[in-house]
């Protein structure tokens, strides 16, 4: 018990080190872009991001989630994944190049254009990152990782803000984005001792291949699905209505997607090296989902009520339209490290194609809701996107139930106690919003340190179990560092 815990705690630490560095020097920068560009603006930077993400998918998942899943991997196994994400990137971002005239004519958004050209190139050194981090993350060394992704998000972070100083706008994001790529990339190269040797080897990349096709398949689905608000949004509403929604969007995902990656890189090859052991697996599942509720459900509903000093502190008042945007987008979010831990259970069992069939059924359940609530504006549409997160996250758990004896009934019950001391948090924080404080940076201030209190005396009296967690897990990070 006491080894399992040091070696993910271990990991996730450097990995939530690496991500919350690379995403907070990149959230200051959208915030710095923010106060410079109007939501229309902003908007039009969201399309484009869309686009360079699901073309990643292509290149970056699938054989490097095969290479983390496989009991045991050889050296011509990275070597083969390495030339084909290479071989891969190619044609897919000659097919980015090729249509992006058209997503510009679609949008009636030029600058569309150069944008996606330019950015798309960030597909050939993502290629191979996907190779480094795959190593990387199969042999735990998460603070190689942290160290050379720092170096090339602070070097790409200021030199995008230095051009977004000088008026180059939505160039710099562009920019910024090539950079790091390369940096990260060049900096793996020296931190990571794996190099390409060989050739492809065939037998190899079938063995991966009959499970990397699913998974990659599985996160072309969700990657399509979680950016289809956005697609729509741009094209059906406005782009001032993408951008408030984009804005809203990055304050819940910075924290919750940055944690869940975190759980993602670690969970899945310290799960995969004990298949066998289903009461240690079962054991494992409930610590990482029960000390990712503590942590992220005070944090969204913390979030949701200070959204409109949130708001008015770090942008200005012509985002406060976002704010609803924003406690929904919070809702949505909370449900995102329980989706990672049960998800990546199931791919650590060798079950892709039960991954495959889950992501098939939410996306058709998530169809349906979408078509219902589109004719309800945009706080429809977020309202029905909370719904739909909900009822994934019962259908994620329910196969482990039979699989590990941990289905939804069990995973809802743990998730109890920090629920409830969430929303009495919460309700207290928004609240506050009638004090008399005319500053909104004094009144966010006010709030953060009443949400702290609070939520600290309800998990000291409803959650002792989990705070004598959270004490070992920074104990033995103590240790480690």
């Amino acid at each position: 018990m006491r080894q399992r815990e040091e070696s993910v705690a271990g990991g996730l630490f450097w990995k939530l080190l690496e991500l919350l560095g690379a995403q907070g020097v990149q959230f200051v920068v959208a915030l710095f872009l923010a106060r410079l560009m109007t939501p229309t603006e902003y908007g039009t930077i969201g399309l484009i991001m869309i686009f360079i993400t699901l073309a990643n998918v292509f290149v970056q998942s699938g054989f490097a989630t095969a290479l983390i899943q496989a009991e045991q991997v050889e050296e011509s196994d990275f070597s083969s994944v390495f030339w084909i994400s290479l071989a891969v990137s190619v044609p897919v971002y000659g097919l980015l190049f090729a249509v992006a005239p058209l997503i510009a004519h679609y949008y009636e958004t030029p600058v569309l254009l150069p944008l996606l050209r330019a950015m798309g190139l960030v597909l050939f050194p993502g290629a191979v990152i996907s190779v480094q981090t795959a190593f990387v993350s199969r042999n735990l060394q998460f603070r190689k990782l942290f160290e050379a992704t720092m170096a090339a998000v602070i070097l790409s972070g200021l030199i995008a803000i230095l051009m977004a100083a000088r008026g180059y706008g939505v160039f710099a994001m562009a920019a910024q984005q090539l950079i790091y790529y390369v940096a990260l990339m060049a900096g793996l190269f020296i931190a990571v001792p794996f190099r390409p040797r060989g050739g492809i080897v065939l037998k190899r990349v079938e063995k991966l291949f009959s499970f990397g096709w699913k998974i990659l398949l599985s996160g072309l689905l969700d990657t399509l699905w979680n950016n289809i608000y956005g697609l729509l949004i741009g094209k059906y509403y406005s782009k001032a209505a993408l951008g408030g929604y984009n804005r809203a969007e990055q304050f819940p995902k910075l924290i919750t997607s940055n944690l869940s990656a975190a759980m993602q890189s670690v969970l899945l090859p310290t799960y995969a090296r004990r298949q066998s052991e289903k009461e240690s697996l079962r054991d494992m599942l409930r610590d990482s989902i029960r000390l990712s509720a503590f942590v992220i459900f005070p944090m969204m509903a913390g979030m949701a009520a200070v959204g409109t000093s949130l708001i008015r502190t770090l942008l200005t008042e012509d985002w406060l339209f976002s704010v609803p945007y924003l406690r929904l987008l919070c809702l949505c979010y909370a449900f995102w490290p329980l989706h990672v831990s049960n998800l990546q259970m199931i791919t650590a069992l060798g079950r892709s194609d039960l991954f495959l069939k889950l992501e098939c059924i939410k996306k058709l359940l998530g169809a349906a809701l979408l078509v219902l609530s589109f004719r309800y504006g945009m706080m429809g549409l977020l309202i029905f996107k909370a719904v739909d997160e909900a009822l994934c996250s019962a259908l994620n758990a329910w196969p482990l139930g039979r699989l590990l004896g941990y289905g939804p009934g069990r995973q809802y019950r743990d998730l109890g106690p920090a629920a409830l001391c969430s929303l009495l948090m919460g309700a207290l924080v928004y609240r506050m919003e009638r004090l008399p404080l005319s500053a909104p940076p004094l009144l966010l201030l006010a709030q953060l340190a009443a949400g702290i209190v609070c939520y600290g005396v309800l998990a000291a009296v409803f959650q002792r179990d989990m705070l004598r967690y959270l004490r070992n897990f920074v104990r033995m990070r103590g240790k480690q560092a």
